[in-house]
């Protein structure tokens, strides 16, 4: 059987080719794998990674290739439906259960596994994209219901190897630890963003009952508006500082508080 090669971009070569040469052909010619991930946060962990953050990020948010997913085959299926929708870039047809929630399609049909399952409940945010310009919970979203809608993931917020504002504030201002709720984090504030622009009250809204317009939003205002996404490490003033700076344009100070 013929293997496929993967194709790096110039920065996951630098990447590779500067801080781990010695594992370079071996990505080429079957992909990262976790030790290469864990061989990587070593390297993060003596600060070596810092200047090499936008190749490290766009090879982890690399997505699973089409290919590499084998079709269903229909009868397989139990209550089998056809759904097309836009995802990101690219128009996508897939066969799935009646009963597959967007979260599950994403990732095991598509093979975007960057939208995580947290709780599965709808709780924890984890899962949180785009939906025709809004925020939804796919784990609680039927794929069936997308048909010929527009679904945004993490995957597709980047231009290229040019990071989406949002993601590079988040960057800035480390509004992640463990990273595991970051994707959810990261689309719940870009539809933020539109929200804001649209004027759409809140539950600390003063006046709800005045003329929408775009709104500056304060650090009240974002954490409410956030409050569906959970992060355990507690990154909380942290996401807020990115996303109050990527609406604004303007440096965000970071604060500490210590205790005494």
């Amino acid at each position: 059987m013929k293997q496929n090669k993967t194709q790096l971009t110039p920065d996951e070569l630098k990447l590779f080719g500067d801080l781990m040469p010695e594992e370079l052909e071996e990505v080429i010619q079957s992909g990262f794998n976790r030790r290469h991930f864990v061989k990587l946060m070593g390297l993060a962990t003596a600060g070596l990674l810092a200047s090499y953050t936008l190749g490290a990020t766009q090879l982890f948010a690399r997505p699973v290739a089409p290919d590499e997913i084998p079709d269903l085959l229909p009868e397989a299926i139990e209550n089998g439906v056809n759904v097309t929708f836009k995802v990101n870039s690219g128009t996508r047809s897939v066969l799935v259960d009646s009963r597959m929630t967007l979260l599950d399609t994403l990732r095991e049909r598509i093979g975007l596994t960057g939208t995580k399952k947290g709780c599965d409940h709808g709780q924890c945010g984890a899962c949180t994209v785009i939906v025709n310009g809004e925020r939804v919970l796919s784990c609680l979203t039927l794929a069936a219901t997308c048909q010929g809608k527009s679904v945004l993931t993490i995957e597709g917020l980047a231009k290229g190897n040019e990071l989406h504002p949002m993601q590079t504030t988040f960057l800035k201002h480390d509004g992640f630890q463990c990273g595991f709720c970051t994707p959810g984090q990261i689309c719940s504030a870009v539809a933020l963003m539109k929200e804001a622009k649209e004027g759409q009250a809140s539950f600390v809204t003063k006046n709800i009952s005045a003329e929408a317009k775009p709104l500056m939003l304060s650090d009240e205002e974002i954490s409410e508006r956030m409050s569906g996404n959970i992060c355990r490490c507690g990154a909380y003033p942290n996401i807020v500082a990115a996303i109050k700076e990527a609406q604004t344009g303007k440096d965000v100070p970071q604060t500490w508080l210590f205790t005494d």
